[in-house]
């Protein structure tokens, strides 16, 4: 299965660390955000990664290349940060089946795996991997909420009032269809082409989006203190991991 890595995003909340480098390329228990992702992404079967950049892509193309542990990388260029939804549409022609997608300033630990699972299924256009948040950090996120089959029936992008505490983490699965749907979107009131409304979209023309349930953790790098914790976290983990081997 091919995956897409969104990492064009400026990191603006990251600084000092990204002043002179991109988000992706912010080094967490050792190495960068991207590398965590590329590996969880070579463990779930991935065959081509298409990776989305923009501010400071040199860095991250210079020190990828070509190719990441034997399997290919394609750059696409976004030219401006528009929103998740604009920056999908730059690989749109690079993709011809059903994919994965994962936002390059997340690390997971967690059952990614079902969400591949189902999508192989075929019984879903899509399936994502949600967590349940508290109710007052809901509203930082796009916010879902699900039938009695644990289908996705809306998702609101950071909104005021939340109606769910059921949360987007970051990685999902998709056929092509989600291409179609962000060539619909319309810009928010942040001025960006967002992805959750896009799946709106999806969702409203009749496509089935199912709610894989989070076990494990991830940790989204959004500020120094994001990084200092993940980091921490991640070597605890592996010295618990080392002492029983």
């Amino acid at each position: 299965m091919q995956a897409v890595v969104l990492a064009a995003g400026k990191g603006t909340r990251l600084r000092p660390l990204t002043d002179d480098k991109p988000k992706g390329m912010v080094e967490v228990a050792g190495k960068p955000i991207l590398t965590h992702c590329f590996e969880q992404l070579k463990n779930l079967g991935a065959t081509e990664f298409h990776v989305v950049v923009g501010y400071r892509k040199e860095a991250i193309i210079s020190y990828y290349g070509d190719d990441f542990e034997g399997i290919p990388i394609t750059y696409s260029h976004q030219r401006e940060q528009n929103g998740l939804a604009h920056a999908l549409l730059t690989v749109e022609e690079h993709i011809d089946d059903d994919f994965m997608l994962i936002l390059g300033d997340n690390i997971f630990r967690a059952n990614l795996g079902d969400v591949v699972n189902r999508q192989r299924e075929e019984r879903a256009d899509a399936a994502f991997l949600v967590e349940e948040v508290p109710w007052d950090q809901a509203s930082r996120y796009g916010v879902c909420r699900t039938n009695a089959y644990g289908e996705i029936i809306s998702v609101v992008e950071k909104p005021a009032e939340p109606e769910s505490n059921l949360v987007m983490t970051g990685f999902y699965t998709f056929t092509p269809a989600i291409f179609h749907a962000c060539h619909l979107v319309q810009p928010s009131n942040r001025g960006e082409y967002e992805l959750s409304e896009a799946i709106d979209l999806l969702i409203h023309s009749g496509r089935t989006i199912d709610a894989i349930r989070m076990e494990g953790w991830r940790a989204d790098i959004g500020y120094p203190e994001d990084r200092e914790a993940t980091e921490k976290r991640i070597l605890e983990e592996e010295g618990k991991k080392a002492k029983t081997e």
